[in-house]
């Protein structure tokens, strides 16, 4: 089994050997619910009205993501650099204890979800028309969080060991699932949005039962083993550093459903259920544009990691060069053929012509500094493969607590910008925060890795 080489692969070759694969999976992951949305909004009659109400469910779907990238992304760095220090055993432990929190977790949310389902989606601004496609796919999608986390929250663990092929294959077989069952059982069977649902957590039953076959497998280093009693126990400050450093991955999760509950409450009062379908495509677009911006950074991540519990901190500076380069190429392309040709984008998720003319004006304001988003991707990414978990937290919160949420109800108010103000916020936050969050980033991590750094840094970080 062809694996990335940390220790003496090439850098460039490693980012590539790594975000490529990753890539592949994270464009067919944002198929689980960009395919379900597509097909929604093409259900006879009541496509453009489904497709809102979906809409109102990405909070908590978003929830149900921000607690798996804790686990997965608070405890891959960590699980990198033991590798990196040569702490086997460390490493093994750290991954255990991420699979457990990760179970715990899902059982958790599974059941607070299903109680709290429709007072929820009332309060994220749920109509009474919106509420009878909302709550059914809620209903149904909640039963799948544990394959869910499993399979999304695993996987950074995968890529860390180097097996990128066999992640980015754990995502092929649910996202081809997915793309086959939903036609089939939103239209042939004539279950609609349930249908779209069910499809979803059999996709991703599939990709889980795929990670958990080669997690407990012979062939991989680090096989995964469920906690017993006793190690449950004593798992807890492991927990907490996995928790700590993944917090900044929470922050950022969490903050992009208040964010989206923020926008859908203020849209369906300035603009109604048709405001609510627009920023579900937007959103739905900047996920699929952003896909490649994060396969660049996130692949970089764990050479960053492995080579700084090594202690090689010119490997760490050449990766950081590479990513930031390889994702302002990306994104300046973007960029450039999202304002060339934004209603080709915006129509590959709606056929409805009214809506894609008065989604339009909304649409190019919001991606109008998509470019400034490499800052934040790459000063986060660097503060979290290094450990530097109290930076990562803090600038997590800053660019969509701090700046897009106010401003989401501020400029419409108070600038009498109207529905275009809800849009308005995300723009300026990419630019405020993502040069603040990079030019620290500059600041904090370059002094260190141009100076000498002890074997007691590592240890500390590892172990403490």
């Amino acid at each position: 089994m062809k694996r990335v080489d940390f220790e003496n692969g090439k850098t460039l070759t490693n980012i590539l050997a790594t975000a490529l694969p990753m890539f592949v999976a994270q464009t067919l992951n944002l198929l689980y619910n960009i395919v379900d949305r597509i097909y929604i909004a093409r259900i006879p009659e009541i496509g453009t009205t489904a497709l809102g109400a979906v809409g109102l469910c990405f909070p908590i779907v978003i929830l149900i993501t921000a607690f798996t990238n804790m686990y997965g992304s608070g405890g891959a760095p960590l699980f990198s650099i033991a590798r990196g220090a040569g702490n086997r055993e460390e490493a093994a432990r750290i991954q255990d204890t991420a699979f457990f929190l990760l179970l715990a977790t899902a059982v958790v949310l599974t059941i607070a979800g299903e109680i709290a389902a429709r007072p929820m989606l009332a309060a994220f601004g749920a109509s009474d028309q919106a509420m009878i496609h909302a709550l059914p796919y809620l209903r149904l999608y909640l039963p799948g969080t544990v394959f869910t986390m499993i399979a999304t929250g695993m996987n950074p663990f995968i890529n860390a060991q180097g097996y990128s092929t066999v992640g980015m294959t754990t995502v092929i077989i649910g996202a081809a699932a997915n793309i086959i069952l939903d036609p089939i059982l939103i239209f042939v069977c004539g279950m609609g949005v349930e249908g779209a649902a069910i499809a979803t957590v059999l996709s991703q039953a599939i990709s889980a039962l795929f990670a958990l076959r080669f997690l407990f497998g012979r062939r991989v280093e680090y096989r995964l083993h469920l906690l017993r009693a006793g190690e449950i126990r004593t798992c807890g400050p492991r927990a907490r550093r996995i928790i700590g450093l993944g917090m900044a991955a929470f922050i950022m999760q969490l903050t992009n459903s208040l964010v989206s509950i923020s926008c859908n409450s203020v849209l369906a009062h300035t603009g109604g259920d048709v405001y609510v379908s627009i920023m579900t495509i937007i959103n739905s677009a900047r996920q699929m544009l952003e896909t490649p911006l994060l396969s660049i950074t996130e692949g970089s991540s764990p050479i960053m990691s492995y080579n700084y519990g090594a202690g090689r901190n010119q490997d760490v500076k050449k990766a950081g060069t590479i990513m930031f380069l390889l994702s302002m190429g990306y994104a300046g392309i973007i960029w450039i053929c999202i304002r060339l040709f934004p209603a080709f984008v915006i129509g590959i998720f709606t056929s409805d012509r009214q809506l894609v003319g008065t989604a339009l004006p909304m649409f190019n304001l919001y991606f109008s500094t998509f470019i400034f988003m490499v800052f934040q991707h790459c000063g986060q990414i660097i503060f979290k493969s290094l450990g530097k978990k109290n930076h990562a937290i803090f600038f997590s919160l800053l660019r969509k607590g701090l700046i897009v949420v106010p401003l989401t109800f501020l400029l419409p108010s108070l600038f009498h910008m109207g529905t275009a103000g809800v849009f308005a916020a995300e723009p300026v936050s990419n630019v405020v925060g993502g040069l603040a969050c990079f030019i620290t980033m500059l600041l904090v991590v370059l002094p260190e890795l141009n100076g000498t750094r002890g074997t007691g840094i590592t240890g500390g970080l590892i172990a403490g």
